[in-house]
């Protein structure tokens, strides 16, 4: 007599994180070290050393090697170019190669005539060249640079949304495959762009592709993982992220070149050509679409592989009946989420959250030249950084979800705002300071996942994160702009930075308590006296165990 059992129960059988599964995550986890390359390589390939204008004044000209001259002479007390962007003019004294510091000044004052014509010299101390060096990047187009990298922002959004949809058709397997080849292909071809147009077309290729994988592989393990253990393997996913942050660092000091630099961190992803053979399709998807002999083939290779033979005489139930009732049962769509007050209320903060978390977490990490402080330094130690940030909340959220995220978002917020206060000599303790508040945003940002499956109830759930999902994208592409407001006040990203995650902070006390709460089915147990009283003790498990994938991490990453 035949057995007929579902999914979960079978995967219980087998085993929720054997050797099949750990030996999916190794592939998984794998590409995430290449997307974090990605992600945070314009920290460097746009990074925008000293300059000077030149000059077709002879007596003007920069001596024949620019590593001979001291960039910083002609630069402002207080940071801002005096000569970067305007020609020098009249006759100095002194030749500009032996110039002094107070010289420097005062002939920049004297003999500046107007926009730089003649071309920019560009120091090489730090960086052979970059993408503001090749194609002048600084003065009237320095803005371009900035919308360069939001324009790679707007392609994550834009990849979440296609590759969203065209993963539910053609499977995540394919998909992973499919993204993971186009962003080699554009990487590459983003390292031999003749102009700065195409350099920003390519990028913007590559960021939807980030998403594809991201989004994808993050659902492909969640759905072959037990319940247990979806937590832990989430987490490990952001380690291997951690890592290509660090590893970044010591790539680029290696690789001062943003052509080279650019090559280099793009080649390798064709390394992975060996997931046709290697990385599995979802048993789930297969079943959805009704091919559950080739999901049965699956779930039989695992159970070997785990040690857990399965039976010959154990078929698959499909498990969505009741899924298909609730369908039928509910027409709740998007505008649920602020129909009513109390899930307005709660649906208008989460948005919120996730824009400024991303806002954050994105305005500290791709503009850290701004602290000071030696570059590659700073962008070990911010990788260091997301390693014990992600940890902790291992251990906080059990104890308070609220309380948890109002904690480390406070701690962001207050630590952006004091790094105004610090003079420009002290860059240790800025850095230090801005280290401390990308240590609250990106726990900050870990808590919110989880935090969200539990606010949104079950029926408008993925609407909701969807939403959330939309709004934290917004927050990736405004990150790079909010830096213009440096021509109001260099200060000026910094405090907006700290005023709204301060705001997010004080707004957290406003949204319920979800640690050990019954998770809310639909919008009535919202709406109610306390969500806690409309369920049994035995639906106790939080909403991040029981709907996982709804942890949708192609806001990230």
């Amino acid at each position: 007599m035949e057995r007929s059992m579902n999914f979960d129960e079978i995967l219980s059988h087998i085993g929720g994180f054997g050797k099949f599964q750990k030996i999916l995550y190794v592939w998984i986890c794998l590409p995430q070290v290449l997307l974090a390359f990605h992600m945070l390589i314009s920290v460097f390939t746009g990074a925008v050393p000293p300059h000077l204008c030149r000059s077709n004044n002879t007596t003007w000209a920069l001596p024949a090697s620019s590593d001979a001259f001291n960039f910083s002479l002609v630069m402002g007390p207080d940071g801002d170019p005096d000569l970067s962007c305007s020609a020098p003019g009249g006759v100095p004294s002194t030749p500009l190669a032996q110039l002094n510091h107070s010289t420097a000044l005062a002939l920049s004052d004297d003999h500046v005539t107007g926009v730089c014509q003649g071309g920019w010299e560009f120091s090489k101390e730090t960086f052979h060249s970059t993408v503001a060096t090749e194609w002048d990047l600084v003065c009237d187009n320095a803005n371009l640079n900035n919308i360069g990298s939001s324009i790679y922002m707007f392609g994550l959004l834009v990849g979440a949304v296609l590759f969203g949809s065209l993963a539910d058709k053609f499977g995540r397997r394919n998909i992973i495959l499919v993204g993971l080849t186009i962003q080699s292909t554009f990487g590459v071809g983003a390292a031999f762009a003749p102009n700065f147009y195409i350099y920003v077309f390519l990028r913007f290729v590559v960021g939807t592709t980030i998403s594809a994988v991201i989004m994808n592989a993050f659902v492909l393990g969640t759905e072959w993982t037990g319940s247990k253990h979806r937590m832990l393997a989430g987490i490990i996913t952001d380690y291997f992220f951690g890592f290509g942050y660090i590893t970044l660092a010591g790539l680029a000091y290696l690789i001062r070149d943003w052509r080279k630099l650019q090559l280099a961190i793009s080649a390798p992803g064709f390394l992975f050509i060996f997931y046709i053979w290697v990385l599995p399709k979802s048993a789930r998807w297969l079943m959805a679409n009704q091919r559950n002999e080739e999901a049965m083939d699956l779930i039989r290779k695992a159970a070997l592989m785990n040690g857990k033979p399965l039976q010959e005489d154990i078929e698959i139930r499909q498990g969505y009946n009741d899924m298909v009732k609730m369908e039928e049962r509910k027409k709740d769509t998007v505008i649920d989420l602020v129909r009513t007050p109390k899930m307005r209320r709660n649906s208008c903060i989460m948005f919120y959250l996730w824009f400024v978390n991303v806002l954050v977490y994105y305005g500290l990490s791709l503009n850290i030249s701004d602290f000071g402080m030696n570059i590659y330094l700073t962008q070990l130690i911010f990788g260091l950084v997301e390693m014990p940030a992600r940890t902790i909340t291992l251990f906080t959220l059990n104890r308070s979800r609220r309380i948890s995220q109002l904690a480390f978002l406070a701690v962001g917020g207050l630590a952006c705002l004091l790094t105004i206060f610090i003079p420009d000599d002290l860059s240790i303790i800025r850095t230090v300071l801005a280290m401390v508040g990308k240590f609250g945003i990106t726990a900050s940002l870990s808590i919110v996942y989880v935090y969200s499956a539990e606010v949104f109830p079950t029926v408008i759930r993925q609407s909701g994160i969807g939403m959330s999902s939309m709004c934290a994208r917004a927050g990736g592409v405004l990150a790079p702009i909010i830096y213009l407001l440096r021509g109001v006040s260099k200060n000026a990203p910094m405090v907006l930075f700290g005023l709204c995650t301060l705001l997010g902070a004080a707004l957290t006390l406003l949204l319920p308590e979800t640690a050990h709460q019954p998770l809310a089915d639909t919008i009535e147990d919202v709406e109610g006296s306390s969500i806690s009283e409309e369920s049994e003790e035995g639906n106790m498990k939080p909403a991040f165990y029981e709907e996982c994938p709804t942890r949708n991490p192609d806001i990230l990453i």
